[in-house]
């Protein structure tokens, strides 16, 4: 099994062409990024996709930002969803994360979206899963577990820094629960959280060093579950990103990191992870603690 890096273009400075040679210089295999993007934006990314031959995830969020309109209905979730896959489809994505539903919905109207989203993305050859934010239906693990027990067939983009900060604890004491979730797993967004945040100011420094093995357990878990499942392949996105998820000085608000940094010191560390775990020979539940 091998491990496909992709850069998110989440929080970038310069140009798509400028961040698609930065994932290439590297080692990033593609590049994740919004949906909703404008016709001159789409073109952009198409060249540079095409011309450096790279990956492409496309992210989609219903209802709203990243935070979903509190007055949307199931239907709009739904239609939301339905209008940004066939926006996506000239990137030819090779794979779709799902931002989607609402904290606030009930079990059935969360399993309601999931199923139509499921039948549309199938109808139209997309693989697609569905990622572990706040504000949105898998917003924690015990609503997600339940959704999973009525849709056994939902894949999941794993991102546990949202449920740490939402738990306001690391999960290792929770892990039946993340050997259940990763059985989902179909992609990760490699951001480090602690119990008051989702993500760590860097995860390099010593003060966080125990988030990040907390986390990087939970990808084992992972890697574990496909690789018992015989994929070919894990994919990873290094996700930290700014919009508050950076910290910032007061009064200057200059970010205390830089962005890129971060996340390409990340895709390096991940890697080395990966090859150490690939040479342990690690087998489903070796990593129970």
């Amino acid at each position: 099994m091998e491990l496909q890096i992709f850069k998110t273009l989440w929080g970038r400075t310069g140009s798509i062409a400028e961040a698609a040679d930065q994932a290439v210089a590297a080692g990033f295999c593609g590049l994740e990024s919004s949906a909703d993007l404008n016709r001159e934006d789409t073109a952009q990314l198409h060249a540079a996709l095409q011309t450096r031959q790279l990956a492409y995830i496309q992210e989609i969020v219903t209802a709203g930002n990243y935070v979903p309109r509190r007055d949307a209905t199931v239907a709009e979730h739904v239609a939301d969803a339905k209008r940004q896959m066939y926006l996506g489809m000239s990137l030819q994505p090779s794979h779709v994360t799902i931002i989607g539903g609402c904290d606030a919905w009930t079990i059935a109207q969360s399993v309601s979206f999931f199923s139509q989203v499921r039948e549309i993305a199938a109808s139209l050859n997309i693989n697609c899963s569905f990622e572990t934010h706040r504000s949105r239906s898998l917003f924690n693990p015990w609503t997600t577990l339940e959704i999973l027990h009525r849709l056994p067939e939902l894949q999941l983009t794993c991102d546990f820094s949202h449920w740490v900060v939402v738990m306001e604890r690391q999960l290792s004491n929770d892990w039946e629960m993340v050997c259940e979730v990763a059985r989902h797993a179909k992609h990760i967004h490699a951001r480090v959280g602690y119990d008051q945040g989702p993500q760590v100011p860097h995860p390099a420094a010593p003060e966080y060093q125990s988030a990040l093995e907390a986390h990087q357990r939970c990808w084992e878990a992972i890697w574990n579950e496909q690789h018992s499942q015989g994929c070919r392949h894990s994919t990873m996105t290094p996700e930290f990103g700014p919009d508050g998820y950076m910290h910032t000085l007061p009064y200057t608000q200059q970010a205390v990191a830089d962005l890129w940094e971060i996340n390409r010191w990340m895709a390096s560390t991940e890697q080395a992870h990966f090859q150490a775990w690939r040479s342990s020979q690690a087998v489903p539940g070796s990593f129970h603690q």
